[in-house]
């Protein structure tokens, strides 16, 4: 499908889809009608609503994505690969095909009362963004929220969205428990550069607006710097930490752009689109972090690299954390308090 930009879209295409073994090649007319298509919805019916995570360098054990695909289109987004397991494109599809779990809050408290649960700490999302504008529609995490409440048991919520902010009332709740903590990813401060990474999420002074006003709610909020892009917003590394510390975050973490495929072919005809003239820089630095490629999945090595760059990257925000005194610990969630609320209302002592 030819590469014409979609306004609000991160990716300019849709590559094959690498597990089908038709490639359909579309008459140009057709599929610019295709590409202009808006979101389109479409129900989830999994039975299950927590996915067990068995990677060694991710700091949960569960998560739970209420929807499958982002509109936000950030371009970078590792997760793109998951909706060819669906039949559809790591490109446009993940932006504008949705998956919704209507039975998102059911199943929770489902598996809640199950006495197989042990309470830890989930996290809302492992994925995709759980505040992406479908969200303001369906408010599947507002009520997925609730049955955390209503159990008490710890969530971690991780967003790059202002919408967070709809439910603080349910957040701080749970925050006089030591049930939450939040992450906002951050990427720049940059408001131009924002735009064009991840078209439909909030700008980022919105984002800080929502470190502040959770912080002033009494909610743990830490900032993600994630991606840093070597050669595009690593520099801005130290400007994020201060910004987000003035905010009133109490931690801070990064994790360095991964690329799997066919994410790195969609970011390298990104940068081509939009900054042609760093495209080797990045690349090339990218790679002196890979050693030698655009992304190494080895555990231990994929979220923060290896080589001369990496450390540099390294160094610079560990200095500039420390400096901050945001190189603290997550704030610890509380599991000892988790019930099983009985269909009467009354608490089940058992």
């Amino acid at each position: 499908m030819a590469n014409e930009k979609l306004p609000g879209r991160g990716a300019a295409s849709n590559p094959p889809n690498r597990y089908e073994r038709l490639d359909v090649e579309w008459d140009e007319e057709f599929a610019r009608d295709l590409r202009s298509q808006r979101t389109q919805v479409y129900r989830d019916t999994s039975r299950t609503i927590l996915a067990e995570n068995e990677s060694p360098d991710v700091p949960f054990r569960f998560s739970l994505n209420p929807y499958r695909g982002c509109e936000h289109g950030c371009i970078y987004c590792y997760a793109r690969p998951t909706h060819e397991y669906l039949g559809f494109s790591a490109g446009l599809d993940f932006e504008q095909r949705i998956f919704v779990k209507l039975d998102a809050p059911e199943l929770l408290r489902s598996h809640f009362r199950s006495p197989k649960w042990s309470p830890e700490v989930v996290a809302l999302s492992g994925n995709t963004d759980c505040y992406q504008p479908l969200e303001k529609h369906f408010e599947l995490t507002r009520r997925c929220l609730e049955v955390f409440a209503e159990f008490r048991n710890p969530v971690a919520v991780v967003t790059k969205s202002s919408l967070v902010l709809r439910d603080v009332d349910l957040l701080a709740e749970l925050a006089t428990q030591k049930l939450v903590r939040v992450a906002i990813s951050i990427t720049t401060l940059d408001g131009a550069l924002a735009r064009r990474l991840e078209p439909r999420a909030a700008q980022p002074e919105r984002r800080l607006e929502a470190v502040a006003k959770l912080t002033s709610a009494g909610v743990p909020v830490v900032v993600m710097i994630a991606p840093v892009i070597p050669g595009l917003n690593d520099e801005e590394i130290p400007q994020i930490l201060r910004a987000a510390r003035e905010a009133g975050a109490v931690g801070a973490s990064y994790v360095l752009l991964r690329l799997p495929r066919p994410v790195d072919d969609l970011f390298t005809a990104w940068l081509e689109e939009h900054f042609p003239e760093r495209r080797q820089r990045v690349l090339g630095r990218i790679r002196q972090c890979r050693e030698g490629r655009l992304y190494n999945a080895e555990f231990g090595k994929r979220k923060t690299g290896t080589g001369p760059y990496a450390n540099h990257i390294r160094e610079l925000f560990t200095l500039t954390a420390r400096r901050l005194g945001l190189d603290r610990p997550l704030p610890e969630l509380d599991t000892s308090v988790f019930r099983r609320p009985v269909a009467t209302g009354q608490l089940n002592l058992w």
